[in-house]
């Protein structure tokens, strides 16, 4: 029993000493192996910061007493005030949470803790900004763009050895397109505290020589969207249908200067719906948010246009005809790049086409589609007599289908080639009326092109001395022709509702393919939103 005693008296003394242990005030080096402790435990789970804390010994980059850390803690607050400005989720890197929680950080645990959410929250701002907020891929299918996103931990190791500022300033796209989204977004929250547009045109539609009312409110509607004058006419004047025009260039609308039911209804589209597109557009030029090519081809689906930029300039501009709007024909968007273009190409029919449009044909009438070749796996001609049709699925069909060169090919008489895994490329066609038409979506997803032979020049301008006289000769042979590029040119097939010039009006298009709303709402559901600022 005596031993038993001894025992107890040992262990109470002891642990009254560890309570006195851990209840005295800390020396310095305690304090710190707190603090190490705790940036530890916060960015276990993140490998990047894990990684780069370990690398510094834990030492901070934000809640030190120095100057330098001061200064960065001043840059990333002054940048997350600006997040609303580029469209971002402020909830996602809450500054005034982390300002309370610098502010209740009493113990060295506590600025450990806050050291790591300040790094989380840089990370999260850094990639927003740079980009993009979303995932495209899970947005729409359609939306194949592989995001040059940033290594996070060099993102966090770089910053911590350089000018704050400066560096969070180069974050954000530094291109002209995206500075000028931002202007034009400052510039409509303004006029959204005013009140928005003003009132709807309450006709369906209106053409020269009439007058009333409705005209008037066409008139002030174009006023305050920057296209017409202020004037007390109530005639719509040669004025007015000058002003018409000009909003139907600017919309992508057939420039008859009459306000038919299309040009009403976009005259009538809210200024929320406009900022939306702004705001969704730079969301997009966040995901291209790298070197574009000093020469490349933009095709915006949109607008319908193939585009050659040279040094930040378009140098030749087509019309384009684009994938139909069905779940199975929507041109997709992504970048690549042009090695070569085919001259007298073989059209070599996808078998999603062969087997879904042409098999049922070719089960009916072994003759059907008469201008096709029917090959085996080794490309050797099949006799259509000797093939029962019908006994074959789409599954077991055992055959391709090719066209060969001629001017009826579905492709024409070129096509550019960028090698993808979605079988996309730019190509002639012999149907030139849909050219013509306001809305160009009709392909089975490649991109048709309105001036295919001077495009070629142009491509090959760069290549060869006589452009046209290199095309023609091998046109002129009738045999398919492989021209590589010695130099080749980066193409991006972009989707924008919404862009800019560098002169004139901002830009807006109709959201053919639904992709645009599709974004708008995933970036509310991350907490982007609109607003009325004030001018």
């Amino acid at each position: 029993m005596a031993v038993l005693t001894r025992r107890s008296t040992f262990f109470a003394i002891l642990m009254m000493g560890l309570v006195a242990l851990f209840t005295a005030p800390q020396p310095a080096f305690a304090q710190v192996t707190a603090f190490k402790q705790a940036v530890a435990e916060a960015a276990a789970r993140d490998d990047a910061l894990a990684k780069f804390y370990k690398s510094r010994d834990y030492q901070p980059i934000w809640t030190g007493k120095g100057n330098k850390d001061r200064k960065r803690r001043t840059a990333f607050f002054k940048a997350l005030d600006q997040a609303p400005a580029h469209g971002l989720p402020m909830g996602q890197y809450d500054p005034n949470a982390l300002k309370a929680q610098m502010k209740a950080a009493k113990s060295a645990r506590d600025r450990g803790l806050v050291e790591v959410a300040l790094s989380k929250a840089f990370l999260a701002y850094s990639r927003d900004i740079q980009t993009g907020v979303l995932v495209p891929s899970q947005v729409d299918r359609g939306i194949v763009r592989q995001v040059p996103y940033r290594d996070r931990l060099a993102l966090i190791d770089t910053f911590s050895r350089s000018t704050p500022a400066a560096w969070l300033k180069k974050l954000q796209p530094q291109t002209p397109e995206y500075v000028r989204l931002m202007k034009v977004k400052m510039d409509m929250e303004k006029q959204l505290a005013r009140g928005g547009y003003g009132p709807k045109v309450q006709v369906k539609a209106l053409k020269p020589g009439e007058s009333g009312g409705a005209v008037v409110q066409l008139r002030d509607r174009l006023q305050v969207l920057g296209f017409a004058k202020r004037s007390a006419s109530q005639s719509y004047d040669a004025e007015l249908q000058k002003a018409v025009q000009q909003f139907q260039l600017a919309h992508g609308l057939t420039p008859d200067g009459v306000a038919g039911p299309g040009t009403i209804a976009e005259v009538n589209k809210p200024l929320e719906t406009r900022l939306q597109a702004i705001m969704v557009a730079m969301e997009r030029e966040r995901w291209v948010n790298r070197e574009r090519g000093k020469r490349h081809v933009l095709v915006n689906l949109t607008d319908f246009t193939a585009k050659i930029v040279d040094n930040g300039k378009v140098t030749f501009e087509t019309r384009s005809v684009i994938g139909k709007n069905d779940s199975e024909r929507r041109s997709p968007e992504f970048s690549d790049v042009m090695e070569f273009m085919v001259i007298n190409p073989s059209w070599y029919v996808p078998r999603s086409i062969a087997t879904k449009e042409y098999l049922p044909m070719l089960r009916k009438n072994r003759n059907a589609v008469s201008h096709l070749e029917i090959t085996d796996s080794k490309g050797r001609r099949v006799n259509r007599a000797n093939v029962n049709f019908a006994s074959y699925t789409a599954r077991s069909f055992p055959y391709n289908m090719r066209q060969p060169p001629s001017r009826g090919n579905a492709l024409g008489l070129v096509k550019f080639m960028f090698p993808n895994k979605y079988n996309i490329y730019l190509h002639d066609t012999p149907a030139k009326n849909l050219f013509s038409r306001e809305v160009r979506a009709y392909s089975h997803g490649c991109i048709r092109l309105n001036d295919p032979f001077d495009f070629a020049y142009a491509l090959l301008a760069k290549e060869v001395s006589n452009p046209e006289a290199f095309f023609q000769g091998k046109l002129a042979t009738g045999q398919e022709s492989y021209v590589n590029l010695k130099k080749p040119v980066p193409v991006h097939i972009i989707y924008r509702t919404a862009f800019t010039t560098a002169k004139g009006h901002t830009q807006f298009r109709r959201d053919i393919y639904g992709r645009d709303a599709k974004i708008w709402n995933a970036l509310a559901r991350e907490g982007v939103a609109l607003r009325a600022v004030q001018g």
